[in-house]
C-alpha cells in the first residue's frame, strides 16, 4: 500500500498530467483502426510482394528511409519459411552496412525501484509485497559503480522506478555520481536513463548533467490492453503523456531517445507496427527518429502470476521474427538485446536479428554488482534473467563468432547525436567511426580486464582482422589508429578515439 506521502506526491503530479494532456502540443500519430485495417489487409502476403520490399529494406540500409506499415504488415503475415530466411539474411546484411560487424556492450544499473504504480506485469508493483523495494544511497550508488568499472563496463543504462524519492533530481545526482567514478583506468563514459516520462523542464535538468539516451517504453501501444493493465487513478495509467514521452524529451533538448514494447502484452505484429507509427511521429516533428529500439519479453517475477499467464506470451520462434522485422523497418536505429534471452537465443538472434547492441554480466537486483556472486536475488528484482555470464564469458563467445566488442562512446562526446548523428547512421557512413573506435575500446579491456583466453583471441584474430578491415574501408586513418593501440599499448594512455 501507498504511503500517505507518496499518494499526495501521485495526486498533485496527476492533476499537471492530465492538464497537459487537455492542451497537448503535438498531433494525434496513433489509431487503432489504421493498425487493425492495415494487418487485416495484408494477411496473405504475396511471395513477390515480400520480395519488393525486402530488397526496399537492403535500399534503405544506405538512405535511412524506413518501410511503410503497409511494408511492415506484409512481412508480418508472412508464413513460408524460406521468405523468413530470406528476411534474417537481409537483417544480419543491413546491420552490417550500417554498424559493422561489431556489438556494442552496456550494463543495465537498477537504481532504485520503489514505484507509485501498481502495473499488472511489473514485480516493483506498488502491490506486490513479495519484492522489497528500495532507492540506493549515493554511497551504494558508488558502490555499484565501482564494481562494473572494474570488470572493464564503460557504458550503463541507468533504470529508476517513478516514485518521489527517485524523482527529476534524484536521476540528476545519480548521473552525477556515476560521471565522478574513477577507479584507475576505470570510469563510465556514457550514463544511458531509462525513467517515468517527465515534464519539459524536468527533461532539460536531467540533460544538463550530460546524460546519454533517454528510454521511455511505451510497453504496449494498444490502448485497451494499455488501460487494462495499467490502474485509472495511478501516473501509468495516463496513456497519453506516456506516448509523447519522448516528444517531450526531444523539444526540451535531448538529443538521443529510446523506444521499446514490453512483448507479450499484446499480438506483436500490432506493437510492431506501434513502434513504427511512432518513430515515424518522431521523424516528422524533429527530423530525428529513435536512437534505440528495445524489445524486451515478458519474464516471470516474484509475486506476478500475469508475467506466465498472459496470452499473448510470445514465442522463441516469433521473437527471432519481430528482431529481424525492426531492423528492416527502422534500418538506422541501434537495436537493443538484453539478458533477458538465454544464451542459444541470443547467439541466433545476433546471427540473423540485425542487433547492435546488448547487455553483458548484468545483474538486475538494486544494490545487486555489489553481490556478483548472486546471479539472482528475486525478492530485489523486477523479472529474472536468462543469461547471467560474466562479461569476459560473454566477451569471448562473441569473440569466438568473429564480433568486435565495443565499449565505445567517442560519437556522443565528440557530438555526434541527435541530428548529427543521423546522416552518418542513415548512410551508412557511422560504421567508419564504429569500427575504429570498438578497436581502441576493445584494446583498453583487452589491456585492462580481460582473461588470457579473451585477450589471446582478442591480439591473434579479432583486432588483426579488423585492422585489416579499416586499411581496406578507411585507409585515412588506419595510420593513426595504429598508433593509437601502440600509444594505449606502451604509454598506458587510454580514451583515444576519433
Amino acid at each position: 500500500m501507498l504511503k500517505q506521502a507518496e499518494i499526495l506526491w501521485q495526486r498533485e503530479r496527476l492533476t499537471r498530467v492530465r492538464e497537459w494532456q487537455d492542451h497537448r502540443p503535438y498531433a494525434e500519430f496513433l489509431k487503432d483502426e489504421n493498425i487493425q485495417s492495415c494487418l487485416c489487409r495484408h494477411r496473405l502476403a504475396d511471395r513477390a510482394q515480400v520480395e519488393d520490399i525486402i530488397r526496399k529494406a537492403r535500399d534503405n540500409a544506405t538512405t535511412g528511409t524506413m518501410l511503410s506499415p503497409d511494408d511492415v504488415a506484409v512481412l508480418v503475415n508472412v508464413e513460408d519459411p524460406q521468405l523468413w530466411e530470406s528476411i534474417y539474411e537481409a537483417a544480419g546484411w543491413i546491420k552490417r552496412t550500417v554498424y559493422g560487424n561489431r556489438i556494442v556492450l552496456f550494463a543495465p544499473l537498477y537504481v532504485s525501484s520503489p514505484c507509485v504504480n501498481d502495473c499488472t506485469y511489473c514485480g516493483f508493483r506498488s502491490g506486490n509485497p513479495e519484492v522489497h523495494k528500495r532507492s540506493l544511497t549515493i554511497e551504494e550508488l558508488r558502490r555499484e559503480l565501482l564494481a562494473l568499472v572494474d570488470v572493464g563496463h564503460k557504458r550503463l543504462i541507468m533504470v529508476f522506478g517513478e516514485h518521489p524519492a527517485s524523482d527529476h533530481e534524484y536521476i540528476c545526482r545519480s548521473v552525477e555520481a556515476a560521471y565522478q567514478i574513477k577507479n584507475g583506468p576505470g570510469e563510465i563514459r556514457r550514463a544511458n536513463v531509462n525513467a517515468a516520462p517527465l515534464f519539459d523542464s524536468e527533461y532539460k535538468e536531467v540533460h544538463a548533467v550530460g546524460i546519454g539516451t533517454y528510454q521511455v517504453f511505451q510497453e504496449t501501444y494498444h490502448r485497451p490492453t494499455y488501460e487494462r493493465l495499467h490502474p485509472k487513478g495511478t501516473l501509468k495509467g495516463e496513456y497519453d503523456w506516456r506516448l509523447y514521452a519522448l516528444h517531450r524529451a526531444q523539444s526540451a533538448g535531448i538529443d538521443d531517445v529510446g523506444m521499446g514494447v514490453l512483448f507479450g502484452l499484446y499480438d506483436w505484429r500490432y506493437e510492431l507496427l506501434g513502434l513504427l507509427y511512432h518513430a515515424m511521429a518522431l521523424e516528422k516533428e524533429f527530423g530525428v527518429g529513435p536512437h534505440t529500439i528495445s524489445y524486451p519479453r515478458l519474464e516471470p517475477a516474484e509475486g506476478t502470476p500475469f508475467a506466465t499467464r498472459s496470452p499473448w506470451i510470445v514465442s522463441d520462434h516469433d521473437f527471432l521474427k519481430i528482431v529481424a522485422v525492426i531492423r528492416l523497418m527502422c534500418p538506422y536505429t541501434g537495436s537493443i538485446l538484453t539478458a533477458r534471452e538465454k544464451p542459444d537465443l541470443r547467439r541466433q538472434v545476433i546471427r540473423q536479428g540485425g542487433v547492435s547492441q546488448m547487455d553483458a554480466g548484468s545483474r538486475i537486483a538494486v544494490g545487486g554488482y555489489s553481490q556478483m556472486e548472486h546471479a539472482h536475488l528475486p525478492d530485489r528484482q523486477q523479472f529474472l534473467l536468462a543469461d547471467t555470464r560474466s562479461l569476459d564469458e560473454f566477451i569471448l563467445d562473441l569473440c569466438q563468432e568473429g564480433y568486435l566488442p565495443s565499449f565505445c562512446t567517442a560519437g556522443y562526446r565528440e557530438g555526434r547525436t541527435g541530428a548529427n548523428f543521423m546522416p552518418l547512421a542513415k548512410h551508412a557512413t557511422v560504421k567508419n567511426f564504429c569500427i575504429a573506435n570498438g578497436i581502441l575500446t576493445f584494446q583498453e579491456y583487452l589491456l585492462d580486464y580481460a582473461s588470457e583466453a579473451v585477450r589471446k583471441i582478442g591480439r591473434e584474430r579479432i583486432i588483426p582482422n579488423y585492422l585489416e578491415w579499416i586499411d581496406a574501408q578507411v585507409p585515412a586513418v588506419a595510420g593513426r589508429i595504429r598508433e593509437n593501440l601502440n600509444r594505449m599499448e606502451v604509454h598506458t594512455n587510454r580514451d583515444l578515439h576519433i
